[in-house]
């Protein structure tokens, strides 16, 4: 297995909750973004940087990860898009996307942006908060345990 971070948008605290893991279980770990990362040294830790443009870090997770990996995303569509490749997707807020749950994410998230393309406005998420760091530290252990190999 290993974790790849759409990390354009990644909040730091998410950050090192991965990178503390990584070092500490000898998982893989990969962030890709579109700008430079600061990353601790570890053989177990990368940075991908990517070029600008629209959807480029999604394309180049997509093409990388295989099943059984973790993506740590935002983004509903790249999570649908891993979760077909038969691996699994988990949002910075502690929400694993599944098979089972992963088609009503993607037409919440098209209805809203419907609205907003129709001027309503429907706000964004609000800012990270301790029990979101919580929330998403807890289902990260949870998915570890099931699936890191020790």
């Amino acid at each position: 297995m290993h974790i790849y971070a759409d990390a354009d948008a990644l909040p730091n605290a998410i950050k090192e909750i991965l990178c503390r893991a990584a070092i500490r279980l000898g998982i893989g770990l990969t962030l890709v973004a579109n700008k430079t990362l600061q990353i601790p040294r570890s053989e177990h830790i990368a940075a991908i940087r990517v070029g600008q443009g629209f959807d480029v870090v999604d394309a180049a997770i997509v093409k990388l990860v295989a099943p059984g990996d973790l993506v740590i995303t935002a983004d509903i569509p790249l999570a649908a898009l891993v979760i077909e490749k038969d691996a699994h997707a988990l949002n910075p807020r502690g929400e694993l996307y599944t098979k089972d749950n992963i088609q009503g994410r993607l037409a919440m998230r098209n209805l809203l942006y419907e609205l907003r393309s129709g001027g309503v406005v429907t706000g964004g998420p609000p800012p990270l908060g301790n029990r979101d760091r919580e929330a998403f530290a807890n289902q990260f252990d949870i998915f570890l345990t099931r699936h890191a190999k020790r």
